[in-house]
């Protein structure tokens, strides 16, 4: 049995996904059950909770054999995945795949990367064998600004010329997959990429080539930037670190390319112009209006 927390995420939901293609049993500790059935389906076993309430934690726990562990991008996230980990020892549990990020690193400028650099110390210190899988930018980032590309054609972002190997977040779904299901990467910390390095003109292009219409890259202020997240709903602190990703990818922090998805699934990861084709409807003028 291998329960999955931050199930319905991004990353978490596609991790779900491909355990149960592979034939795995899965657990999927959430919040809201109604929401993660109508994004998981009616197959999965669900262990409703919260990594607030410890009681849940330990009883989402029971008869697990593997933890693939993430929450959401929160200030509590340090004590909710730690406190998690312990809850693991203590029930046996045999590994733990985290979900970080790249950039993971103490007293990062990016607290969200120090926040993980945090867990994985925690995890390495821990009883539990661990593996961690450090993925780079997600290429479903991009879809914050479908409904600027869909009206506009114009795709916004503090991005500058940054070079970003964004990865599309089913392959890091199929690299925990194959981690979970073969011998060999306890105490192991795998780089997951996508295929390059590139930018945000390059990510315009293949939306134009997967919609059929022009879409220009329209590089933003990082003040602009964070004010138009907050009036999109992200609390002020995740906001002014989504901000921070952008300055440090401006850097090079996200230039390196890695062949770890290629070499734990058999396949090369996913490109940026197959993300855009698998996504181009909402990218469109009709789906201005029509919801997601």
């Amino acid at each position: 049995m291998i329960l999955v927390t931050g199930a319905t995420g991004i990353a978490g939901s596609e991790v779900v996904r491909a355990v149960r293609r592979r034939g795995e049993r899965v657990r999927a500790f959430v919040r809201d059950p109604q929401r993660a059935r109508e994004k998981l389906g009616d197959e999965i076993e669900l262990a409703v909770g919260d990594f607030a309430d410890p009681r849940s934690v330990r009883a989402a726990l029971e008869g697990v054999d593997d933890v693939v562990l993430s929450c959401a991008d929160d200030p509590r996230r340090v004590a909710w995945e730690t406190s998690a980990i312990d809850a693991a020892a203590a029930a046996g549990v045999r590994r733990i795949v985290k979900l970080s990020a790249v950039g993971a690193a103490p007293g990062s400028p990016v607290a969200f990367w120090d926040w993980h650099d945090r867990v994985e110390r925690h995890l390495t210190a821990s009883a539990v064998p661990g593996v961690i899988l450090r993925s780079s930018f997600h290429m479903t980032n991009v879809l914050a600004g479908a409904e600027q590309v869909a009206g506009a054609g114009r795709l916004y972002a503090p991005a500058g010329a940054a070079r970003i190997a964004m990865i599309d977040p089913r392959d890091v779904g199929a690299v925990a997959a194959a981690v979970l299901s073969t011998a060999g990467h306890d105490g192991r910390t795998y780089v997951l990429t996508g295929p390059a390095a590139i930018t945000y003109v390059q990510v315009a292009a293949a939306l134009s080539a997967a919609t059929g219409r022009a879409v220009e890259f329209t590089d933003v202020p990082d003040h602009d930037a964070k004010q138009g997240l907050i009036q999109a709903g992200l609390p002020d602190v995740v906001a002014e670190q989504v901000v921070q990703v952008f300055a440090m990818a401006r850097r090079g922090a996200a230039e390196q390319v890695t062949a770890t998805v290629a070499s734990l699934t058999g396949r090369p990861p996913r490109d940026v112009a197959a993300f855009a084709r698998d996504h181009a409807r909402l990218f469109a003028p009709a789906a201005v209006g029509a919801g997601r």
